[in-house]
């Protein structure tokens, strides 16, 4: 018998002839939340990342504002000529999303056309992402709905950042160090 299997079957003598138990399952699944893109501004400004609203016009502008002379990692399939593919040399990664929360200011990516590979997400000191406010949506479950479970997600809560023991913040020690996101309305 393997190690999992003994722990199983150790599981399964502890509750024989236990109560069965009724788990409900009716949670919320929607909120209803009247401006969508500015909750969402403003938790992402919570988490100290750098955020623009700008109307899908002015986004290409933005961008270049943003991204200055910095070389930058372009995933095929984001909207912008040029880049560089060297995560060694480049100095950050420019992506759209999958899909935003705007009531945990939260960006996922599920890896598809313009979000990079997780390497090229998780490496750089810089990222820049892209939101439409189409892709907003109120709440986790929502998301959810909206991602395939079987693609690879990164969910992105501001910048990365940990604490040391003595809560002292150190940023940029699993990930981008500084993250601006540009909501495109």
């Amino acid at each position: 018998m393997s190690a999992r299997e003994e722990i199983l079957a150790r599981i399964g003598r502890a509750v024989a002839g236990g109560a069965e138990v009724d788990i409900p399952r009716d949670y919320r699944t929607e909120r209803q939340v009247e401006d969508l893109v500015g909750l969402f501004a403003e938790r992402v400004d919570d988490y100290r990342a750098i955020v623009h609203v700008v109307p899908a016009a002015d986004l290409p502008a933005t961008i270049d504002a943003c991204l200055g002379e910095r070389r930058m990692i372009v995933p095929d399939g984001f909207d912008r000529p040029g880049g560089w593919s060297d995560l060694k040399s480049a100095d950050g990664v420019v992506t759209n999303c999958a899909v935003a929360i705007a009531e945990t200011g939260t960006i996922v990516l599920d890896h598809g056309p313009g979000q990079g590979t997780r390497a090229q997400t998780l490496v750089p000191d810089y990222h820049l992402c892209v939101v439409r406010a189409d892709q907003i949506v109120a709440g986790v479950p929502e998301a959810v709905a909206r991602l395939d479970p079987a693609r690879p997600l990164t969910w992105i809560s501001g910048p990365s950042a940990t604490s040391d023991i003595e809560l002292n913040r150190v940023e940029g020690v699993h990930g981008p160090r500084t993250l601006v996101v540009i909501i495109s309305t």
